[in-house]
């Protein structure tokens, strides 16, 4: 019951954050969108939850700058990395996307790179196989959404407690 309370008085306060930032992500990931392939819309549908983040809670560890892209970076390398194993059968192929996003995870947290969208792209690029376009998405999106979150701080809010 307190939580619903607290709930409603936060929207009540803060429902113009509420659509604004909405808005501003949905403008965000259409402009980013403009400059990838729709080709890779796995790796892409971590950039949404990345989104999801910068735009609800731009000022948790893992809306930083750095943890944005240098995460999608690490799980993009231990996706493409895990294209490198034979995959021959249906139990190793899962084991090996499997060992893509507990890799990514384990490099995330030793090297303070915590952005947890960016095991959705270690499995995404394990899935769909190393491309020079989808590291190109992944750095453009990163730094295009990093660049936007910069600009946007001073208007955004965090939504998520």
């Amino acid at each position: 019951m307190e939580e619903a309370s607290r709930l409603a008085k936060d929207l009540r306060v803060l429902w113009k954050n509420y659509v604004l930032q909405s808005l501003l992500a949905t403008i965000s990931i259409f402009i980013v969108l403009l400059f990838l392939s729709l080709q890779h819309a796995v790796v892409i549908a971590s950039i949404g939850a990345t989104t999801f983040i910068i735009f609800t809670m731009p000022n948790s560890i893992a809306a930083k700058p750095k943890n944005v892209i240098g995460g999608h970076l690490i799980g993009f390398v231990c996706g493409a990395i895990s294209t490198l194993m034979p995959h021959s059968s249906f139990l190793i192929t899962i084991t090996i996307y499997s060992l893509a996003v507990g890799l990514s995870i384990l490099i995330m947290v030793i090297m303070d790179l915590i952005h947890p969208p960016a095991s959705g792209t270690a499995l995404g690029t394990a899935i769909t196989g190393f491309t020079y376009e989808a590291l190109i998405a992944i750095i453009i999106s990163t730094i295009l959404l990093s660049a936007i979150k910069h600009v946007l701080k001073p208007y955004l809010k965090d939504l998520i407690r």
